[in-house]
């Protein structure tokens, strides 16, 4: 049986997977094919300047255009062959620390170099084009090449991580699936002044009655993404058990009429001003469609960033009202103070809270200061102040990617051992 070369389909989307199978069975005409869809994926210019990658789960793939002096003078896009114009050309793509080399490969008499791997889960690291032209480029120790021969695009390298989805975050046929209500334009009195929109998604068991008792919320800050990825996380698990049946709420920051958003004033002030606005404003509204449990142990909140350090300050300022904690890549830094947390933690009787903690060593390093060091001492402190917590520690940067990747078993974590 003859294998026959496999290039995307022009009703195809092009993907990271489908350029990898394309280039592991790459013929002449397939090539240039290969070469036109790539082209109309990222489009000229951005092919020239060296775009970001098409990522799919763990499988990346990487295209630039290397001989951009063929087209300058208006030409079609053929070099000539190897001795034509620019034609002693190599491309790689390199990863700063060292730790990934990917040679590109060039599409046919094309100016176009292509190239895909598929990474480990939980891959991270800063990477470049390195496009290398004439004699000096012959050489395999990059220290050695003339500088002048070697072209960096962009100069300083780009983060690239990459996780596989967990099997739990897909939707899953037969299993209830939420409902999502939105609340659009919504009015704030505790931050007066400001207008925001927010969403809360009630499970199946609650608008069919089958729970037949009051549902636990778990609140979440910048909603756009969470309102999305978050609800089929919550149907799976409590289908399986794992968690109670729970009503997830999604707030965007607020935004004042001028278009100045409010966000890093109520999430990253130390106060109890955002625990107010959630127990004043927002969950009454929410049980005017589904009835919600007032205790601490059925309430728990969660964001990234900003809304990290929020969501903590609120379980902090609020003990009576929210006992569970999910915080990815928190800002425990000097934004607001919350560089304090730790001796407040080390000096204060614990709090009957639980806390998650998500970080990666490559987060950012600031004036404000460094995330990766502010979280690891906030695990420091509440090892030391005998908190129920635990950490997961990653290679990636500032992103929710790992926060996602890992939710399922964060959220089975948290809610382990519930009891209303």
């Amino acid at each position: 049986m003859t294998t026959m070369p496999v290039t995307p389909g022009e009703d195809e989307t092009l993907s990271a997977s489908s350029v990898e199978t394309a280039l592991s069975c790459l013929g002449g005409a397939s090539a240039d094919q290969l070469a036109g869809r790539i082209c109309e994926r990222f489009g000229a210019e951005r092919l020239r300047m060296g775009p970001d990658p098409l990522v799919e789960e763990t499988t990346v793939a990487w295209a630039i255009e290397a001989l951009a002096e063929s087209f300058a003078a208006g030409g079609s896009g053929k070099t000539g062959g190897e001795g034509g114009p620019g034609g002693d050309v190599r491309v790689r793509v390199l990863a700063d620390d060292g730790s990934f080399v990917l040679p590109l490969r060039r599409l046919g008499d094309t100016a176009v170099f292509a190239g895909a791997a598929t990474l480990q889960p939980g891959t991270a690291f800063r990477w470049n084009y390195e496009v290398t032209q004439g004699d000096a480029g012959r050489r395999t120790l990059l220290p050695d090449i003339p500088e002048e021969n070697v072209k960096r695009i962009r100069g300083r390298g780009r983060p690239l991580e990459v996780y596989a989805t967990h099997p739990e975050s897909r939707p899953r046929p037969g299993v209830p699936r939420s409902h999502l209500h939105a609340r659009l334009g919504w009015k704030s009195q505790v931050f007066q002044g400001t207008t925001r929109d927010w969403w809360f998604s009630v499970p199946e068991q609650c608008a069919s009655g089958a729970s037949g008792e009051p549902a636990c919320v778990m609140v979440f800050q910048d909603a756009e993404r969470p309102k999305d990825f978050v609800p089929p996380v919550f149907d799976n698990l409590i289908a399986q058990g794992d968690m109670p049946v729970t009503v997830g709420v999604y707030i965007n920051p607020g935004v004042f009429d001028s278009g100045e958003r409010n966000r890093s004033f109520e999430y990253d002030t130390l106060s109890d001003q955002y625990a107010r606005f959630l127990l004043e404003e927002i969950l009454p509204e929410v049980e005017r469609t589904v009835t919600l449990r007032q205790d601490a142990q059925s309430r728990a909140i969660s964001g990234l960033s900003s809304g990290g350090i929020c969501s903590f300050t609120v379980a902090w300022e609020r003990p009576d009202a929210f006992s569970k904690v999910l915080s990815w890549i928190g800002s425990f830094t000097d934004i607001a103070g919350g560089h304090n947390y730790p001796p407040m933690i080390r000096k204060s009787p614990p709090r009957p809270i639980r806390v998650f903690l998500q970080d990666g060593k490559n987060d950012l390093n600031v004036p404000a200061g460094d995330w990766w060091l502010a979280n690891l001492e906030m695990a420091s402190a509440l090892e030391f102040a005998s908190y129920d917590y635990t950490t997961a520690w990653g290679d990636g940067f500032h992103s929710a990617w790992h926060g996602r990747a890992i939710l399922p078993d964060s959220l089975r974590w948290l809610w382990r051992g519930y009891q209303a």
